[in-house]
Protein backbone atom coordinates (compact mmCIF):
# COMPACT_ATOMS: atom_id res chain seq x y z
CA UNK A 1 0.00 0.00 0.00
CA UNK A 2 2.72 2.46 1.00
CA UNK A 3 4.55 1.59 -2.93
CA UNK A 4 0.90 2.33 -4.44
CA UNK A 5 0.25 5.56 -2.58
CA UNK A 6 4.07 7.11 -3.31
CA UNK A 7 3.44 6.09 -7.05
CA UNK A 8 -0.01 7.72 -7.26
CA UNK A 9 1.40 10.83 -5.79
CA UNK A 10 4.17 10.81 -7.89
CA UNK A 11 2.02 10.63 -10.93
CA UNK A 12 -0.75 13.17 -9.67
CA UNK A 13 2.24 15.64 -9.28
CA UNK A 14 3.63 14.91 -12.72
CA UNK A 15 -0.09 15.82 -14.33
CA UNK A 16 -0.13 18.67 -11.84
CA UNK A 17 3.20 19.83 -12.76
CA UNK A 18 3.02 19.13 -17.01
CA UNK A 19 2.55 22.47 -18.71
CA UNK A 20 1.29 23.37 -21.80
CA UNK A 21 5.78 23.82 -23.15
CA UNK A 22 6.34 20.46 -21.45
CA UNK A 23 7.28 17.68 -24.42
CA UNK A 24 4.66 16.02 -26.22
CA UNK A 25 6.58 12.33 -25.67
CA UNK A 26 7.51 13.63 -21.71
CA UNK A 27 3.58 14.19 -21.22
CA UNK A 28 2.39 10.94 -23.16
CA UNK A 29 4.94 8.71 -20.74
CA UNK A 30 3.77 10.62 -17.73
CA UNK A 31 -0.36 10.07 -19.07
CA UNK A 32 0.62 6.14 -19.60
CA UNK A 33 1.57 6.07 -15.78
CA UNK A 34 -1.17 7.85 -14.59
CA UNK A 35 -3.42 5.68 -16.35
CA UNK A 36 -1.66 2.20 -15.51
CA UNK A 37 -1.78 3.56 -11.57
CA UNK A 38 -5.49 4.45 -11.57
CA UNK A 39 -5.83 0.75 -13.62
CA UNK A 40 -4.15 -0.96 -10.79
CA UNK A 41 -6.08 0.51 -7.48
CA UNK A 42 -9.15 -0.49 -10.06
CA UNK A 43 -7.55 -4.19 -9.77
CA UNK A 44 -7.00 -4.15 -6.74
CA UNK A 45 -10.48 -2.79 -5.89
CA UNK A 46 -12.13 -5.52 -7.96
CA UNK A 47 -9.75 -8.20 -6.49
CA UNK A 48 -11.07 -7.35 -3.20
CA UNK A 49 -7.72 -6.71 -2.29
CA UNK A 50 -8.66 -3.02 -0.66
CA UNK A 51 -12.38 -1.65 -0.52
CA UNK A 52 -13.64 1.27 -2.82
CA UNK A 53 -13.48 3.70 -0.14
CA UNK A 54 -10.14 3.29 0.53
CA UNK A 55 -8.95 3.53 -3.35
CA UNK A 56 -10.97 6.59 -3.22
CA UNK A 57 -9.30 7.71 0.12
CA UNK A 58 -5.61 6.58 -1.74
CA UNK A 59 -6.17 9.03 -4.52
CA UNK A 60 -7.79 11.82 -2.62
CA UNK A 61 -4.12 11.67 -0.47
CA UNK A 62 -2.04 11.80 -3.52
CA UNK A 63 -3.88 14.84 -4.81
CA UNK A 64 -3.35 16.57 -2.16
CA UNK A 65 0.29 15.96 -1.11
CA UNK A 66 0.63 16.62 -5.20
CA UNK A 67 -0.66 19.89 -4.66
CA UNK A 68 1.50 21.03 -1.43
CA UNK A 69 4.17 19.63 -3.53
CA UNK A 70 2.85 21.89 -6.22
CA UNK A 71 2.99 25.59 -3.77
CA UNK A 72 5.88 24.33 -2.65
CA UNK A 73 7.49 24.46 -5.66
CA UNK A 74 5.68 27.68 -6.85
CA UNK A 75 7.39 29.60 -4.05
CA UNK A 76 10.50 27.99 -4.92
CA UNK A 77 10.36 28.41 -8.86
CA UNK A 78 11.59 31.42 -10.77
CA UNK A 79 8.70 33.77 -12.25
CA UNK A 80 5.78 32.24 -14.27
CA UNK A 81 7.11 31.09 -17.71
CA UNK A 82 5.29 32.40 -20.18
CA UNK A 83 2.75 29.83 -22.13
CA UNK A 84 2.18 28.33 -18.54
CA UNK A 85 -1.25 28.72 -16.86
CA UNK A 86 -1.79 29.75 -13.58
CA UNK A 87 -1.09 26.68 -11.17
CA UNK A 88 1.23 24.77 -13.28
CA UNK A 89 5.12 23.99 -13.09
CA UNK A 90 7.26 21.62 -15.47
CA UNK A 91 9.00 19.02 -14.55
CA UNK A 92 12.32 18.97 -16.59
CA UNK A 93 13.53 15.74 -15.63
CA UNK A 94 12.65 12.01 -13.40
CA UNK A 95 16.49 10.62 -13.03
CA UNK A 96 16.27 7.13 -14.27
CA UNK A 97 17.23 5.07 -11.58
CA UNK A 98 14.02 6.41 -9.88
CA UNK A 99 11.81 5.36 -12.64
CA UNK A 100 13.13 1.64 -12.39
CA UNK A 101 12.99 1.51 -9.13
CA UNK A 102 9.38 2.46 -8.97
CA UNK A 103 8.87 -0.48 -11.63
CA UNK A 104 10.76 -3.21 -10.11
CA UNK A 105 8.98 -2.54 -6.40
CA UNK A 106 5.10 -2.62 -7.63
CA UNK A 107 5.93 -5.75 -10.44
CA UNK A 108 7.43 -7.66 -7.36
CA UNK A 109 4.36 -6.49 -5.30
CA UNK A 110 1.86 -7.03 -7.34
CA UNK A 111 3.34 -10.17 -8.97
CA UNK A 112 3.69 -12.02 -5.72
CA UNK A 113 0.66 -11.68 -4.86
CA UNK A 114 -1.04 -12.59 -7.61
CA UNK A 115 1.20 -15.69 -7.96
CA UNK A 116 0.00 -16.22 -4.08
CA UNK A 117 -3.60 -15.76 -5.13
CA UNK A 118 -3.68 -17.60 -8.23
CA UNK A 119 -5.07 -14.50 -10.07
CA UNK A 120 -6.36 -15.50 -13.52
CA UNK A 121 -4.74 -18.65 -13.71
CA UNK A 122 -7.57 -21.21 -14.15
CA UNK A 123 -5.11 -24.25 -13.62
CA UNK A 124 -4.55 -23.35 -9.92
CA UNK A 125 -5.28 -25.51 -7.51
CA UNK A 126 -7.83 -25.43 -4.66
CA UNK A 127 -6.56 -24.86 -1.02
CA UNK A 128 -8.19 -27.81 -0.20
CA UNK A 129 -6.95 -30.20 -2.62
CA UNK A 130 -3.34 -28.77 -1.70
CA UNK A 131 -3.98 -31.01 1.61
CA UNK A 132 -3.81 -34.16 -0.34
CA UNK A 133 -1.25 -36.78 -1.09
CA UNK A 134 -1.43 -39.72 -3.39
CA UNK A 135 0.94 -42.12 -3.36
CA UNK A 136 1.05 -45.84 -4.80
CA UNK A 137 3.35 -48.70 -5.91
CA UNK A 138 2.80 -51.90 -7.68
CA UNK A 139 4.88 -55.38 -7.92
CA UNK A 140 5.04 -57.92 -10.16
CA UNK A 141 6.89 -61.06 -9.06
CA UNK A 142 7.59 -64.67 -10.63
CA UNK A 143 8.25 -67.07 -7.55
CA UNK A 144 9.63 -70.51 -7.97
CA UNK A 145 9.54 -72.85 -4.64
CA UNK A 146 12.04 -76.20 -4.57
CA UNK A 147 11.17 -79.41 -1.52
CA UNK A 148 13.39 -80.93 -0.26
CA UNK A 149 13.58 -84.84 -1.19
CA UNK A 150 13.65 -85.76 2.49
CA UNK A 151 10.51 -83.39 3.72
CA UNK A 152 7.95 -85.41 5.81
CA UNK A 153 4.68 -85.75 3.90
CA UNK A 154 2.32 -83.06 4.02
CA UNK A 155 0.12 -85.38 5.97
CA UNK A 156 2.30 -85.56 8.87
CA UNK A 157 2.50 -81.76 9.83
CA UNK A 158 -1.93 -82.03 9.36
CA UNK A 159 -1.53 -84.21 11.84
CA UNK A 160 -0.13 -82.03 14.28
CA UNK A 161 -1.84 -78.86 13.50
CA UNK A 162 0.62 -77.13 11.30
CA UNK A 163 -0.79 -75.55 8.25
CA UNK A 164 1.10 -77.02 5.20
CA UNK A 165 -0.78 -78.71 1.90
CA UNK A 166 2.18 -79.35 0.08
CA UNK A 167 6.18 -80.67 0.96
CA UNK A 168 7.35 -82.55 -1.99
CA UNK A 169 5.91 -81.39 -4.87
CA UNK A 170 7.92 -77.88 -6.61
CA UNK A 171 6.61 -75.08 -7.31
CA UNK A 172 8.28 -73.76 -10.24
CA UNK A 173 5.95 -71.18 -11.40
CA UNK A 174 3.76 -68.85 -9.41
CA UNK A 175 2.71 -65.46 -10.77
CA UNK A 176 2.17 -62.95 -8.62
CA UNK A 177 1.04 -59.29 -7.68
CA UNK A 178 0.77 -56.26 -5.05
CA UNK A 179 -0.87 -52.69 -5.75
CA UNK A 180 -1.38 -50.44 -3.12
CA UNK A 181 -2.95 -47.17 -3.54
CA UNK A 182 -2.17 -44.76 -0.57
CA UNK A 183 -3.35 -41.18 0.47
CA UNK A 184 -2.18 -38.96 2.77
CA UNK A 185 -4.69 -35.57 4.13
CA UNK A 186 -3.38 -32.84 6.98
CA UNK A 187 -6.72 -32.38 8.03
CA UNK A 188 -5.25 -28.75 9.92
CA UNK A 189 -2.43 -28.23 11.65
CA UNK A 190 -0.81 -30.92 13.77
CA UNK A 191 -3.61 -33.55 12.44
CA UNK A 192 -2.94 -35.94 9.63
CA UNK A 193 -5.00 -38.64 8.10
CA UNK A 194 -3.87 -41.53 6.30
CA UNK A 195 -5.51 -43.94 4.10
CA UNK A 196 -4.28 -47.16 1.80
CA UNK A 197 -5.95 -49.78 0.04
CA UNK A 198 -4.42 -52.53 -1.47
CA UNK A 199 -4.56 -55.90 -3.01
CA UNK A 200 -4.90 -59.53 -1.38
CA UNK A 201 -8.20 -61.25 -1.94
CA UNK A 202 -9.71 -63.29 0.91
CA UNK A 203 -9.70 -65.63 -1.46
CA UNK A 204 -6.51 -66.64 -2.42
CA UNK A 205 -5.33 -69.95 -0.89
CA UNK A 206 -1.89 -68.65 -0.51
CA UNK A 207 -2.60 -65.59 1.53
CA UNK A 208 -5.36 -67.27 3.94
CA UNK A 209 -4.81 -68.49 7.69
CA UNK A 210 -6.43 -71.29 9.03
CA UNK A 211 -7.61 -72.21 12.81
CA UNK A 212 -10.30 -74.85 11.84
CA UNK A 213 -8.52 -77.11 9.66
CA UNK A 214 -9.45 -75.01 6.56
CA UNK A 215 -9.67 -71.34 5.24
CA UNK A 216 -11.10 -68.93 6.97
CA UNK A 217 -12.94 -65.96 5.73
CA UNK A 218 -10.13 -63.53 6.39
CA UNK A 219 -6.76 -62.28 4.10
CA UNK A 220 -3.56 -62.46 5.85
CA UNK A 221 -1.90 -59.94 8.19
CA UNK A 222 1.19 -60.70 6.70
CA UNK A 223 0.83 -60.31 2.87
CA UNK A 224 -1.20 -58.56 0.43
CA UNK A 225 -0.12 -60.57 -2.87
CA UNK A 226 -2.35 -61.58 -5.41
CA UNK A 227 -2.18 -64.95 -7.00
CA UNK A 228 -3.14 -64.78 -11.10
CA UNK A 229 -4.64 -67.32 -12.62
CA UNK A 230 -8.05 -67.15 -10.87
CA UNK A 231 -9.65 -67.80 -14.38
CA UNK A 232 -9.56 -63.93 -15.34
CA UNK A 233 -11.67 -63.18 -12.16
CA UNK A 234 -11.28 -59.51 -10.84
CA UNK A 235 -9.01 -58.99 -8.04
CA UNK A 236 -10.37 -57.08 -4.79
CA UNK A 237 -9.40 -54.18 -2.85
CA UNK A 238 -8.92 -54.18 0.79
CA UNK A 239 -8.60 -51.44 3.10
CA UNK A 240 -5.11 -51.76 4.74
CA UNK A 241 -4.47 -48.49 6.97
CA UNK A 242 -7.10 -46.12 7.86
CA UNK A 243 -5.70 -43.66 10.79
CA UNK A 244 -5.66 -40.49 12.32
CA UNK A 245 -2.03 -38.99 13.42
CA UNK A 246 -2.11 -36.06 15.90
CA UNK A 247 1.53 -33.99 16.27
CA UNK A 248 0.68 -31.32 19.12
CA UNK A 249 4.31 -30.89 19.51
CA UNK A 250 7.81 -31.73 17.25
CA UNK A 251 8.48 -34.20 19.82
CA UNK A 252 5.10 -36.22 20.39
CA UNK A 253 3.20 -38.54 17.60
CA UNK A 254 0.33 -40.36 18.43
CA UNK A 255 -1.68 -42.23 15.95
CA UNK A 256 -4.89 -44.31 16.29
CA UNK A 257 -6.72 -46.85 13.88
CA UNK A 258 -4.87 -49.05 11.67
CA UNK A 259 -0.87 -47.57 11.11
CA UNK A 260 2.32 -48.95 10.16
CA UNK A 261 4.47 -50.66 12.81
CA UNK A 262 5.38 -48.11 15.10
CA UNK A 263 8.53 -49.63 17.02
CA UNK A 264 11.77 -49.28 15.06
CA UNK A 265 12.97 -52.39 13.51
CA UNK A 266 16.41 -51.36 12.06
CA UNK A 267 15.29 -49.24 9.32
CA UNK A 268 18.09 -46.70 8.19
CA UNK A 269 18.16 -43.99 4.52
CA UNK A 270 16.12 -41.11 4.83
CA UNK A 271 12.89 -42.98 6.08
CA UNK A 272 12.94 -43.78 9.86
CA UNK A 273 9.72 -45.95 10.42
CA UNK A 274 7.85 -44.93 14.13
CA UNK A 275 10.90 -43.92 15.72
CA UNK A 276 13.67 -41.23 15.41
CA UNK A 277 11.41 -40.01 12.38
CA UNK A 278 7.67 -40.68 12.07
CA UNK A 279 7.19 -42.03 8.41
CA UNK A 280 4.50 -39.64 6.88
CA UNK A 281 3.94 -42.04 3.88
CA UNK A 282 1.67 -45.03 3.48
CA UNK A 283 3.92 -46.77 1.09
CA UNK A 284 7.08 -47.27 2.39
CA UNK A 285 10.40 -45.83 0.42
CA UNK A 286 11.54 -48.04 -2.36
CA UNK A 287 14.18 -50.43 -1.21
CA UNK A 288 14.59 -49.40 2.44
CA UNK A 289 16.61 -50.81 4.57
CA UNK A 290 15.31 -53.12 7.65
CA UNK A 291 15.35 -56.11 9.91
CA UNK A 292 12.31 -58.18 9.92
CA UNK A 293 12.92 -60.83 12.45
CA UNK A 294 9.51 -60.25 14.74
CA UNK A 295 7.10 -58.79 12.28
CA UNK A 296 6.57 -58.45 8.04
CA UNK A 297 7.04 -55.65 6.09
CA UNK A 298 3.22 -55.78 4.93
CA UNK A 299 2.35 -55.76 8.78
CA UNK A 300 0.00 -53.19 9.73
CA UNK A 301 -1.13 -52.67 13.65
CA UNK A 302 -4.61 -51.61 15.06
CA UNK A 303 -4.94 -49.60 17.76
CA UNK A 304 -3.36 -46.98 19.71
CA UNK A 305 0.69 -45.79 18.99
CA UNK A 306 2.25 -43.05 21.21
CA UNK A 307 6.18 -42.21 19.54
CA UNK A 308 8.22 -40.13 21.53
CA UNK A 309 11.16 -38.72 20.13
CA UNK A 310 12.80 -35.73 21.91
CA UNK A 311 15.38 -33.45 20.39
CA UNK A 312 14.43 -34.29 17.31
CA UNK A 313 15.49 -31.42 15.14
CA UNK A 314 18.55 -30.66 17.55
CA UNK A 315 21.94 -31.25 16.52
CA UNK A 316 22.84 -33.94 19.68
CA UNK A 317 25.49 -36.26 19.54
CA UNK A 318 22.28 -39.04 21.78
CA UNK A 319 18.88 -38.68 20.79
CA UNK A 320 16.47 -40.76 22.43
CA UNK A 321 12.76 -42.06 21.62
CA UNK A 322 10.01 -44.45 23.58
CA UNK A 323 7.75 -46.39 21.51
CA UNK A 324 4.41 -47.87 22.83
CA UNK A 325 0.85 -48.88 22.12
CA UNK A 326 -1.36 -50.89 23.15
CA UNK A 327 -3.49 -53.43 19.89
CA UNK A 328 -6.68 -55.41 20.25
CA UNK A 329 -5.76 -58.70 18.37
CA UNK A 330 -9.59 -60.38 19.02
CA UNK A 331 -12.33 -58.90 20.48
CA UNK A 332 -14.55 -61.52 21.95
CA UNK A 333 -18.66 -61.37 22.89
CA UNK A 334 -18.66 -63.39 26.08
CA UNK A 335 -21.72 -65.24 26.92
CA UNK A 336 -22.82 -68.15 28.84
CA UNK A 337 -21.88 -70.35 25.99
CA UNK A 338 -19.10 -68.79 24.93
CA UNK A 339 -16.25 -68.20 27.52
CA UNK A 340 -12.93 -66.82 25.86
CA UNK A 341 -11.71 -63.44 26.64
CA UNK A 342 -10.58 -60.89 24.52
CA UNK A 343 -6.89 -61.18 22.78
CA UNK A 344 -4.88 -57.78 23.68
CA UNK A 345 -1.40 -56.80 22.56
CA UNK A 346 0.52 -54.89 24.44
CA UNK A 347 4.22 -53.01 23.50
CA UNK A 348 6.79 -50.76 24.34
CA UNK A 349 10.46 -50.12 23.38
CA UNK A 350 12.96 -47.22 24.00
CA UNK A 351 16.36 -46.96 22.50
CA UNK A 352 18.71 -44.04 21.65
CA UNK A 353 20.18 -43.15 18.41
CA UNK A 354 23.98 -41.91 18.83
CA UNK A 355 25.83 -39.76 15.71
CA UNK A 356 29.72 -39.27 16.29
CA UNK A 357 30.75 -35.81 15.97
CA UNK A 358 32.14 -37.35 12.01
CA UNK A 359 28.53 -37.35 11.07
CA UNK A 360 29.43 -41.12 8.61
CA UNK A 361 28.49 -42.87 11.43
CA UNK A 362 25.04 -43.65 13.11
CA UNK A 363 23.81 -45.87 15.19
CA UNK A 364 20.52 -46.49 16.68
CA UNK A 365 19.87 -49.24 19.22
CA UNK A 366 16.54 -50.15 20.58
CA UNK A 367 14.87 -52.66 23.57
CA UNK A 368 11.65 -53.85 23.46
CA UNK A 369 9.00 -55.92 24.78
CA UNK A 370 5.89 -57.70 23.69
CA UNK A 371 2.91 -58.64 25.71
CA UNK A 372 0.34 -61.31 24.12
CA UNK A 373 -2.76 -61.66 26.98
CA UNK A 374 -4.70 -64.51 26.33
CA UNK A 375 -2.98 -65.86 23.52
CA UNK A 376 -2.99 -69.14 24.32
CA UNK A 377 -5.83 -71.63 24.19
CA UNK A 378 -7.98 -73.12 26.49
CA UNK A 379 -9.14 -76.85 26.19
CA UNK A 380 -12.72 -77.20 26.30
CA UNK A 381 -14.02 -78.98 29.93
CA UNK A 382 -16.32 -81.56 28.68
CA UNK A 383 -17.06 -83.80 26.11
CA UNK A 384 -19.40 -81.32 23.21
CA UNK A 385 -18.48 -78.25 24.98
CA UNK A 386 -17.76 -75.20 22.62
CA UNK A 387 -17.33 -72.69 25.61
CA UNK A 388 -13.24 -71.87 24.25
CA UNK A 389 -13.46 -72.75 21.15
CA UNK A 390 -12.50 -68.79 20.53
CA UNK A 391 -9.45 -69.32 22.44
CA UNK A 392 -8.20 -70.45 19.25
CA UNK A 393 -6.40 -67.54 17.38
CA UNK A 394 -8.08 -65.98 13.93
CA UNK A 395 -4.73 -66.68 12.06
CA UNK A 396 -1.58 -68.44 12.48
CA UNK A 397 1.28 -69.53 9.73
CA UNK A 398 3.44 -72.21 11.21
CA UNK A 399 6.04 -72.90 14.05
CA UNK A 400 4.53 -72.62 17.26
CA UNK A 401 3.33 -75.18 19.47
CA UNK A 402 -0.19 -76.68 19.49
CA UNK A 403 -2.89 -78.88 21.01
CA UNK A 404 -6.30 -79.48 20.28
CA UNK A 405 -8.72 -78.26 22.44
CA UNK A 406 -11.57 -79.74 21.13
CA UNK A 407 -13.07 -82.62 23.05
CA UNK A 408 -15.62 -84.20 20.78
CA UNK A 409 -13.50 -87.21 20.28
CA UNK A 410 -13.81 -86.82 16.35
CA UNK A 411 -10.08 -86.24 15.09
CA UNK A 412 -10.96 -84.90 11.80
CA UNK A 413 -12.65 -81.91 13.67
CA UNK A 414 -9.45 -81.04 16.13
CA UNK A 415 -9.26 -77.48 16.74
CA UNK A 416 -5.88 -76.58 17.34
CA UNK A 417 -4.55 -73.26 19.90
CA UNK A 418 -1.21 -72.36 20.85
CA UNK A 419 0.78 -73.96 23.74
CA UNK A 420 2.51 -71.24 25.10
CA UNK A 421 2.40 -67.85 26.12
CA UNK A 422 4.16 -65.18 24.29
CA UNK A 423 6.22 -62.28 26.37
CA UNK A 424 8.74 -61.09 23.92
CA UNK A 425 11.72 -59.43 24.71
CA UNK A 426 13.89 -57.92 21.79
CA UNK A 427 16.44 -56.36 20.89
CA UNK A 428 17.50 -54.60 17.92
CA UNK A 429 20.76 -52.62 16.46
CA UNK A 430 21.51 -51.02 13.16
CA UNK A 431 24.90 -49.40 12.77
CA UNK A 432 24.64 -47.00 9.39
CA UNK A 433 28.46 -46.46 7.83
CA UNK A 434 28.31 -43.65 4.96
CA UNK A 435 31.70 -42.44 4.53
CA UNK A 436 31.45 -43.49 0.68
CA UNK A 437 28.18 -41.88 -0.23
CA UNK A 438 26.15 -42.31 -1.57
CA UNK A 439 26.76 -45.82 -0.82
CA UNK A 440 26.32 -46.87 2.62
CA UNK A 441 27.72 -49.91 4.62
CA UNK A 442 24.78 -51.26 7.37
CA UNK A 443 25.32 -53.82 9.47
CA UNK A 444 22.41 -54.80 11.66
CA UNK A 445 21.67 -57.52 14.85
CA UNK A 446 18.18 -58.47 16.33
CA UNK A 447 17.65 -60.80 18.72
CA UNK A 448 14.59 -62.02 20.77
CA UNK A 449 13.57 -64.12 23.36
CA UNK A 450 10.12 -65.42 24.57
CA UNK A 451 10.58 -64.71 28.43
CA UNK A 452 6.81 -65.75 29.04
CA UNK A 453 7.55 -69.39 28.40
CA UNK A 454 6.86 -71.81 31.34
CA UNK A 455 6.76 -75.39 30.92
CA UNK A 456 5.27 -76.13 33.55
CA UNK A 457 2.35 -74.02 32.78
CA UNK A 458 1.99 -75.77 29.65
CA UNK A 459 2.25 -79.29 30.81
CA UNK A 460 -0.84 -78.58 33.14
CA UNK A 461 -2.72 -76.74 30.19
CA UNK A 462 -2.11 -79.82 27.50
CA UNK A 463 -0.91 -82.80 29.01
CA UNK A 464 2.39 -82.40 26.95
CA UNK A 465 5.95 -82.19 28.19
CA UNK A 466 7.31 -79.40 25.33
CA UNK A 467 10.95 -78.83 25.47
CA UNK A 468 11.28 -75.09 25.30
CA UNK A 469 12.69 -73.27 22.39
CA UNK A 470 12.47 -69.69 22.47
CA UNK A 471 15.13 -68.25 20.80
CA UNK A 472 15.86 -66.22 17.61
CA UNK A 473 18.05 -64.02 15.87
CA UNK A 474 19.41 -62.36 12.78
CA UNK A 475 22.69 -60.81 11.43
CA UNK A 476 22.59 -59.15 8.42
CA UNK A 477 24.78 -57.17 5.94
CA UNK A 478 24.02 -54.04 3.76
CA UNK A 479 26.00 -52.88 1.19
CA UNK A 480 24.69 -50.39 -1.65
CA UNK A 481 22.19 -47.09 -2.09
CA UNK A 482 19.67 -46.73 1.29
CA UNK A 483 16.47 -46.11 -0.95
CA UNK A 484 16.48 -46.87 -4.51
CA UNK A 485 14.94 -44.28 -6.55
CA UNK A 486 16.69 -43.74 -10.06
CA UNK A 487 18.25 -45.60 -12.72
CA UNK A 488 21.45 -47.30 -12.03
CA UNK A 489 21.19 -47.55 -8.25
CA UNK A 490 21.59 -51.05 -6.40
CA UNK A 491 21.65 -52.59 -3.12
CA UNK A 492 22.51 -55.86 -2.38
CA UNK A 493 22.30 -57.44 1.15
CA UNK A 494 22.31 -60.93 3.07
CA UNK A 495 21.12 -62.58 6.09
CA UNK A 496 21.19 -65.33 8.54
CA UNK A 497 18.34 -65.93 10.27
CA UNK A 498 17.61 -68.24 13.19
CA UNK A 499 13.90 -68.83 14.27
CA UNK A 500 13.22 -71.38 17.54
CA UNK A 501 9.68 -73.15 17.83
CA UNK A 502 7.80 -70.49 20.50
CA UNK A 503 10.47 -67.93 20.34
CA UNK A 504 7.93 -65.58 18.92
CA UNK A 505 4.33 -65.46 17.59
CA UNK A 506 4.06 -66.82 14.00
CA UNK A 507 1.52 -65.39 13.26
CA UNK A 508 2.99 -61.96 12.69
CA UNK A 509 6.57 -63.52 10.68
CA UNK A 510 7.54 -62.68 7.25
CA UNK A 511 5.71 -65.34 4.88
CA UNK A 512 8.62 -65.23 2.74
CA UNK A 513 11.01 -67.80 5.25
CA UNK A 514 10.27 -71.40 4.78
CA UNK A 515 6.97 -69.88 3.74
CA UNK A 516 5.95 -68.28 6.62
CA UNK A 517 6.06 -69.09 10.72
CA UNK A 518 9.17 -69.85 12.60
CA UNK A 519 11.11 -72.84 13.84
CA UNK A 520 13.47 -72.31 10.84
CA UNK A 521 16.92 -71.80 9.96
CA UNK A 522 18.86 -70.34 6.84
CA UNK A 523 19.82 -67.37 5.00
CA UNK A 524 18.76 -64.77 2.14
CA UNK A 525 20.74 -62.87 -0.17
CA UNK A 526 18.85 -60.21 -2.13
CA UNK A 527 19.73 -57.65 -4.34
CA UNK A 528 18.18 -54.69 -6.29
CA UNK A 529 19.11 -52.81 -9.22
CA UNK A 530 17.18 -49.53 -10.44
CA UNK A 531 16.12 -49.84 -13.92
CA UNK A 532 14.05 -46.44 -14.15
CA UNK A 533 13.28 -43.04 -12.07
CA UNK A 534 11.47 -45.49 -9.21
CA UNK A 535 11.25 -48.44 -11.08
CA UNK A 536 13.58 -50.89 -10.08
CA UNK A 537 14.08 -55.02 -10.41
CA UNK A 538 14.71 -57.34 -7.10
CA UNK A 539 15.99 -60.79 -6.88
CA UNK A 540 16.32 -62.87 -4.13
CA UNK A 541 16.71 -66.60 -2.78
CA UNK A 542 15.75 -68.06 0.03
CA UNK A 543 17.39 -71.42 1.64
CA UNK A 544 15.96 -72.10 4.86
CA UNK A 545 15.09 -75.46 7.11
CA UNK A 546 12.96 -76.52 9.99
CA UNK A 547 15.18 -76.73 13.01
CA UNK A 548 13.15 -79.17 15.06
CA UNK A 549 9.87 -81.60 14.69
CA UNK A 550 9.23 -83.26 11.05
CA UNK A 551 11.69 -82.52 8.14
CA UNK A 552 11.09 -80.07 5.83
CA UNK A 553 13.40 -77.89 3.59
CA UNK A 554 12.31 -75.32 0.86
CA UNK A 555 14.13 -73.17 -0.72
CA UNK A 556 12.68 -70.34 -3.17
CA UNK A 557 13.36 -67.53 -5.96
CA UNK A 558 11.50 -64.44 -6.20
CA UNK A 559 12.01 -62.52 -9.47
CA UNK A 560 10.48 -58.64 -8.73
CA UNK A 561 9.86 -55.74 -11.14
CA UNK A 562 8.55 -52.69 -8.25
CA UNK A 563 7.37 -48.91 -9.75
CA UNK A 564 6.28 -46.79 -7.26
CA UNK A 565 5.20 -43.01 -7.46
Amino acid sequence: MKILMMLSAAVVMAVFASGAQARTEERQKVEILYETTLNLIHLLVEQGVIKREAANEMIRKAEEKARVAQQAQEKASPPAVEGLKKGEVRVTYVPEHIKKEIRDELRDAVVGQAKQEGWGDVNVVPEWASRFKLEGDIRLREQADFYASTNAPAANFQAIGQQIDNTTEDSLHRERLRMRLGINANVTRGVDMGLRLTTGNINDPATTGSTLGGPISMGSPTSTLQTLGTFNSKFGFVLDQAYLKLTPWDWITVKGGRFPNPFFVGTVGDVYTGTIRDAPHTIPTAGVIHTDLLWDADLNFEGLAINLHPWLKENRTMKPFLNAGIFPLQQINQSETVKAKDKWFYGAQAGVEWIPDDLDTKVRVGVAYYDYRNISGVRNPAFGDTLFNQTATLFRQKGNSLFNIDNDGDPTTNLWALAADYRIANVTMVADYSRFKPIHVVGTVDYARNVGYNQNRIFTRTGQNIKPETDAYQIRLTVGYPVISERHQWQIFGFYRYSERDSMLDAFTDSNYLLGGTNHKGYTVHGLYGVAHNTWFGLRYNSYNQISGLPLGIDSINLDLNARF
